[in-house]
C-alpha cells in the first residue's frame, strides 16, 4: 500500500477551514425540494375572483379552441406533427375540464389599480373569503394567492394592509390553503425583501403559524435588482439574506423593458434585455431551491388575430421551457390552450429519448450518450415535471424506463430522498 503524507491533524485543519462553507452549502443551497411547480400563473383582477372562476376559464378556453378547429388544429398551428398533436390534444382537453388553472393570482396591483382605501379593504377581505370558500368546495386551483402593491413609499402602507387583511381573514377561517402564494412586485432593493420577511414573520407570530409558513415570490421588474448602485447584483443576495423564505423569482416583461426605455413595440419576453435579466436570475438562484418563472405576452388570442396569437404564445412558451424556465404568466382564458398544448408537446416530444438515457444510466448500459449523475438528475427531473403537469402518465414512464414514480423522484432529487430516509 502506498504511504500517504497528510495525517489526521491535516484533515482536521481542513475540516475546520471548511466548516463555514459546509454550513453555507447546507443552509443556502438545499436544491429543489421536489414538490410540484405550476407551469403557469394566471393573473386576474382580485375582485373578479369567484369560486367557479377556474371552471369558467376552462370552459371559455375550450370554447375558444373549438371555434377555431379544435385542439389538433391548434397543435398543427404550433408546429406539432399529426401524431404528436393527436397525442397532446386529449390530454389538453382533459386538463381544461379538470384543472384549467394550476396557479391563480388575484391581483391588487396593476390589475386592480387605485380605487381608494375603503374599496380595497373590502375587496381584500372578500377575496380571502372567496378563496376559503373555493378551497372548501374543491374548486380552487392547487396554487392560489394575491399580488399586492409594492413596497415603494407611495404604495407601501396600502400593500401591507392588503396583505394583512387577506392573510388575517384567511387565518380566521381555519387552515391556510396548502398552495397559498404571496407575490411582492416591483422590488428594487434587498431591503424591501427584508421588510417583506419581517411582515410575514409578524403575521406568523400573530396568527400562531409555523415559522416559515408564509413564503413569497419576488417579481424581478426593475433594473436596480439586476445591477445595483455598487455594481453588484442585488437579486443574487436575496436567497441569502432571507434563506428559505423566497419561493420563486418571476420576471416582469413590461415593467422591466419599459424601465430600460425599450419602445412598446419591441417589449417582449425574447428581447435581449429580457434574456440577460433572466440569465442573471438563473445564476442567482441556482441550487437554492428558489424557482423561476418567465413573464407574459400581452398579445391575446381574441378577435381577428387568434391563430397568430396562439402561434406566438406557443413559441414563447416553448422557448422558455428550452431555456430552463418551466413556468410563465398567462393573462386570459384563451391563452390556456396554447400554454398546455406547447408544454405538453415539449414533454411528450422529449420523453422517448430521455427515457432511453435514463434506462441506460440506471442499468449501466452503454448507449450513444454516456451520462453523468448530474445529467441523470436533469433527465429524471424533466420526466418528473412532465408527469406532474399531466403531459405524460406515470404508467408511460414506468413502461419506458422501468422506474416507479418514487424512484424517479429520488433520482431527480437525491438530497430530498436522503433527508426523508433519515
Amino acid at each position: 500500500m502506498t504511504a500517504h503524507s497528510l495525517n489526521s491533524a491535516d484533515l482536521a485543519a481542513i475540516e475546520s477551514q471548511l466548516a463555514a462553507t459546509d454550513q453555507l452549502l447546507e443552509r443556502n443551497y438545499p436544491g429543489d425540494d421536489g414538490t410540484r411547480q405550476p407551469i403557469h400563473t394566471l393573473y386576474v383582477p382580485a375582485d373578479q375572483f369567484t369560486p367557479s372562476l377556474a371552471a369558467d376559464f376552462g370552459a371559455r378556453a375550450l370554447a375558444a379552441v373549438e371555434a377555431h378547429g379544435g385542439l389538433e388544429k391548434l397543435g398543427a398551428l404550433l408546429g406539432q406533427d399529426p401524431e404528436l398533436a393527436a397525442s397532446v390534444a386529449p390530454r389538453v382537453a382533459a386538463k381544461l375540464r379538470t384543472e384549467p388553472i394550476e396557479d391563480l393570482r388575484l391581483d391588487f396591483e396593476d390589475g386592480f389599480g387605485d380605487r381608494g382605501d375603503a374599496a380595497e379593504d373590502v375587496a381584500a377581505v372578500a377575496a380571502a373569503q372567496a378563496v376559503s370558500e373555493a378551497v372548501s368546495a374543491g374548486s380552487a386551483p392547487p396554487f392560489i394567492g394575491i399580488r399586492f402593491k409594492c413596497f415603494e413609499a407611495p404604495t407601501r402602507a396600502r400593500g401591507l394592509k392588503t396583505l394583512d387583511l387577506f392573510v388575517s381573514t384567511l387565518a380566521s377561517t381555519g387552515e391556510l390553503p396548502e398552495g397559498l402564494i404571496l407575490t411582492l412586485p416591483k422590488v428594487t432593493t434587498v431591503a424591501q425583501v427584508q421588510a417583506m420577511d419581517f411582515a410575514v414573520s409578524r403575521l406568523e407570530e400573530i396568527h400562531s403559524l409555523p415559522a416559515g409558513r408564509l413564503r413569497f415570490e419576488v417579481q424581478v421588474e426593475t433594473p436596480q435588482l439586476i445591477l445595483g448602485p455598487e455594481g453588484t447584483s442585488p437579486v443574487a443576495q436575496l436567497p441569502h439574506v432571507v434563506p428559505g423564505r423566497i419561493s420563486a423569482l418571476h420576471y416582469g416583461t413590461y415593467d422591466y423593458s419599459a424601465s430600460l426605455q425599450i419602445s412598446a413595440e419591441y417589449q417582449s419576453m425574447e428581447h435581449p434585455v429580457a434574456d440577460y435579466a433572466k440569465e442573471v436570475m438563473q445564476l442567482a438562484v441556482a441550487g437554492t431551491g428558489i424557482r423561476l418563472s418567465d413573464g407574459s405576452t400581452n398579445i391575446i388570442p381574441v378577435g381577428d388575430g387568434v391563430e397568430a396569437a396562439w402561434q406566438l404564445h406557443g413559441r414563447l412558451v416553448r422557448r422558455s421551457l428550452e431555456r430552463g424556465y418551466y413556468q410563465g404568466w398567462d393573462l386570459h382564458a384563451a391563452q390556456l390552450p396554447s400554454r398546455y398544448a406547447a408544454t405538453y408537446a415539449f414533454y411528450r416530444e422529449g420523453l422517448p429519448a430521455a427515457a432511453i438515457r435514463l434506462r441506460n444510466y440506471i442499468a449501466r448500459t452503454e448507449g450513444a450518450v454516456m451520462d453523468e449523475p448530474a445529467t441523470a438528475r436533469a433527465l429524471a427531473a424533466f420526466v418528473l415535471r412532465g408527469v406532474q403537469c399531466g403531459a405524460v402518465g406515470a404508467d408511460e414512464v414506468l413502461a419506458l424506463t422501468g422506474v416507479e414514480l418514487p424512484d424517479l423522484t429520488a433520482l431527480a432529487h437525491p438530497r430530498l430522498a436522503q433527508s426523508t430516509s433519515k
